[in-house]
């Protein structure tokens, strides 16, 4: 969730990390969220962001709006991100 971007998700195919690469070419965006998530993302990160996955698969292009923001306002409250509960942020 940005307010401006230069590339849309259509327009990246394969992305490259210090923790890995992801090849999103001819993926929904749920295969391509499972496949940045577990290729690209720092590994204490993965079952967070897992989570946010599952719990957000409602539509074809996963999001759920309570929670979008919820790891920078815990980084906010407590200075780390990992401590997020999604709990306290589903409605």
């Amino acid at each position: 969730m940005v307010s401006h971007h230069d590339h849309s998700e259509h327009s990246v195919k394969i992305i490259i990390t210090e923790h890995g690469i992801a090849d999103l070419r001819g993926k929904s965006p749920i295969q391509r969220a499972h496949e940045i998530i577990n290729n690209c993302v720092d590994p204490q990160y993965r079952p967070l962001l897992n989570e946010y996955l599952e719990m957000s698969k409602t539509a074809h292009t996963p999001h759920t709006l309570s929670c979008a923001l919820a790891m920078h306002e815990e980084f906010l409250k407590s200075g780390d991100m990992r401590n997020t509960k999604w709990e306290n942020y589903k409605r």
